[in-house]
């Protein structure tokens, strides 16, 4: 089974390519192309693992590209996405051209070499704030950000050629996922960084919000379960079901890291405010039902064992380099 995983050198990706690589899965990992010859988070990787992937650079809005990497594979993961949602306020072409027409040519792609399973990934971004809590699958998509509506069109658009043509499609939703390599502009690398730059005031927008934070393992062992299963036309939530404030983090990190802070509220770290998502926390019943999925990480003692080993790759000097400057306190 060859499977071909878009965004693969991204924090999500990086890790999924290192589980299947070890579990015997051959993939072929597209890689955004750039000028300085990088392959993200790929290049972190150990050579055991990098020798035996293929890498394509190019660019799912590329359609000659997009049917060149999809041709001779079984499987599709499509990861690769513009995610940062503050940016999308700026920037919201260009993220309907990748986030929408890019799956969409993915999807045209998988359709015309017939693809035995099409995983497209969502993000619990697109519920918006709740009308109830724990949020499953039938909850109402409302976009708050056009990060949020681009997604939730693509999520459609990978569901309607489920409907319209019989496509092999499941959906993942995601919530929170954090880990070694997220993005320094994720909250809980930004609170670790902060004070691992010595800062004690953290510089943090709106700390009341609510997320369920689930420990990048266990999003992957979701996506792992998702290959030998059919659930074709489905959407499935992975979260842990609980939930923290962001002003819960800083407490939880600062005290891991023996460190006192406060908090200082960064006007430019606010979202408008009919924007900003007040709280996601997950109904998972779906993905434990059809997958057998159970996340490891949970609880007070789950999520502390989950922080813990973030804090340790992040202090960690050989990966903080890949954080130089101030981009984690912008």
């Amino acid at each position: 089974m060859k499977i071909l995983i878009t965004g693969s050198e991204g924090f999500f990706g990086s890790h999924l390519v290192e589980r299947l690589v070890k579990k015997g899965h051959k993939l072929k990992c597209l890689v955004l192309y750039n000028s300085f010859n990088n392959y993200g988070w790929l290049d972190s990787l150990s050579k055991n693992i990098t020798k035996k992937i293929q890498i394509i650079t190019g660019d799912i809005r590329d359609e000659n590209i997009i049917n060149s990497a999809i041709k001779n594979s079984d499987y599709v993961i499509n990861l690769a996405a513009l995610i940062g949602i503050p940016y999308s306020y700026n920037a919201a072409k260009s993220y309907v051209d990748t986030n929408i027409l890019g799956t969409l040519k993915l999807l045209e792609a998988a359709r015309l070499f017939k693809i035995k399973k099409f995983i497209h990934t969502s993000t619990s971004e697109v519920y918006g704030t709740p009308k109830y809590i724990p949020i499953d699958e039938n909850h109402p998509l409302v976009g708050q950000s056009p990060y949020a509506a681009t997604k939730i069109a693509a999520d459609q658009l990978a569901i309607s050629f489920h409907r319209s043509f019989n496509q092999p499609v499941t959906i993942m939703r995601p919530f929170n996922t954090f880990g070694p390599r997220q993005s320094a502009r994720a909250i809980i690398p930004t609170i670790i960084l902060q004070i691992l730059n010595g800062n004690k005031v953290l510089k943090l927008g709106n700390i009341d919000t609510r997320r369920d934070f689930t420990f990048i393992d266990d999003t992957i062992s979701g996506f792992e379960a998702i290959l030998k299963k059919k659930p074709f036309g489905e959407v499935i939530n992975l979260g842990t079901g609980y939930d923290y404030s962001i002003k819960d983090l800083v407490k939880i990190i600062s005290k891991e890291m023996s460190t006192k802070v406060e908090i200082e509220l960064d006007k430019k770290r606010l979202r408008p405010k009919k924007s900003e998502v007040l709280r996601l926390k997950a109904n998972n019943s779906k993905a434990r039902k059809i997958l057998n999925w159970k996340p490891k990480y949970i609880k007070q003692k789950g999520f502390i064992a989950a922080i813990r080993k973030t804090i340790d790759w992040y202090s960690d000097l050989e990966n903080l380099q890949n954080f130089k400057g101030d981009s984690y306190n912008i």
